[in-house]
């Protein structure tokens, strides 16, 4: 299995949330104040970049139809001020025809409330009735749009209830995984000491005193813990 699967597999085995994937990017990866319509939705996959300029969705339109099934559609805005990129139409023919599994948008979305009823997987920046036009008003900066190609497109969301976070494809290896499965094992481990010892989060997250307590963890953990403590700073 090619690295990029495993990470994807892991993340949607373990329901890994963007919180724990934004501490293995050490405290980054966040799409900023991008949230979900629904509540209560994961969502994990390479994604599919659109894009979207001038108050105009024509390049949403015309790109949209080359959506994969199973990708998660990010559309990146520019120069469209407050207006809605999109609406119900657009968000039913990429989820429901191209089989997507969810579209994050990267500015506003409308038909708010008929997207909420039929329980799409959107992801935005907030709700405008007032939306882009239709015809062609110019394209998406050229070198603009392909740092983001570069940096996004065919790369890893995971989109929940805290939002949007990319592993971007500098951060699609093995040593990636790793960390994942470092976070997960350290979130158990943080509340095992919470739930359980009835420790302080002081001792748990800043002193990190599990690791003077040899009959709690195994030296496997031990080490595997310390080797992420080595790659970046871990804070709550």
């Amino acid at each position: 299995m090619s690295i990029d699967k495993e990470i994807i597999s892991f993340l949607k085995k373990n329901r890994v949330s963007t919180t724990e994937v934004a501490d293995a990017l050490g405290k980054t990866g966040v799409l900023s104040d991008v949230l979900p319509v629904i509540e209560d939705m994961h969502e994990v996959g390479r994604i599919h970049c659109v894009f979207a300029a001038n108050e105009s969705n024509y390049q949403v339109h015309d790109e949209i139809r080359n959506v994969n099934e199973n990708d998660i559609i990010i559309v990146f805005v520019h120069n469209c001020g407050d207006r809605a990129i999109l609406g119900e139409l657009i968000t039913k023919y990429s989820l429901l025809y191209r089989g997507a599994k969810a579209l994050v948008v990267d500015g506003k979305v409308r038909d708010i409330a008929a997207i909420k009823r039929s329980k799409f997987k959107v992801w935005c920046k907030g709700t405008n009735p007032i939306g882009c036009s239709n015809a062609a008003a110019g394209k998406f900066p050229q070198d603009k749009r392909d740092k983001l190609m570069s940096k996004y497109n065919g790369a890893i969301a995971v989109c929940d209830d805290g939002g949007v976070v990319i592993i971007d494809n500098s951060n699609v290896h093995a040593e990636m995984l790793n960390k994942l499965r470092c976070i997960e094992m350290q979130e158990d481990i943080w509340f095992f000491c919470l739930d359980t010892l009835k420790w302080d989060t002081k001792r748990i997250v800043c002193d990190k005193e599990y690791f003077n307590e040899s009959n709690l963890l195994s030296s496997a953990h031990i080490e595997q813990l310390k080797e992420l403590n080595k790659s970046f700073e871990i804070k709550n």
